[in-house]
């Protein structure tokens, strides 16, 4: 998880430094979106609404670790190669960062 992305609109709960404090703590970095800019936000909530309806809702669970694993494989084998991006081209993840990834960095 170290490098992990963690964005948030501006609220004052996500600016605090006790929130700066965790994120450090936990090796991950903090995103912001600009201010009066709701674009900057539409990706995440798009792929939190996707995860909520396809994963979260579909049952029960009844450990974390059931849902932590659920969450993964449904980023790693449906949201990152199957879903179709309008800003990639209308390539999934996985193709477009085959595409425009050198293969000496793929060989390392």
């Amino acid at each position: 998880m170290a490098g992990c992305v963690v964005h948030s609109n501006r609220g004052s709960q996500f600016r605090s430094r006790k929130v700066a404090r965790v994120l450090a703590c936990h090796d991950l970095v903090g995103s912001m979106g600009r201010v009066a800019s709701a674009g900057d936000n539409a990706a995440m909530e798009n792929f939190f609404s996707l995860l909520q309806n396809t994963v979260l809702n579909r049952r029960r669970w009844a450990a974390r670790e059931q849902l932590r694993l659920a969450i993964i494989t449904w980023i790693e084998q449906t949201y990152h190669r199957r879903q179709r991006r309008h800003r990639l081209g209308r390539l999934t993840p996985v193709e477009y960062e085959t595409i425009n990834t050198p293969q000496a960095a793929l060989a390392a």
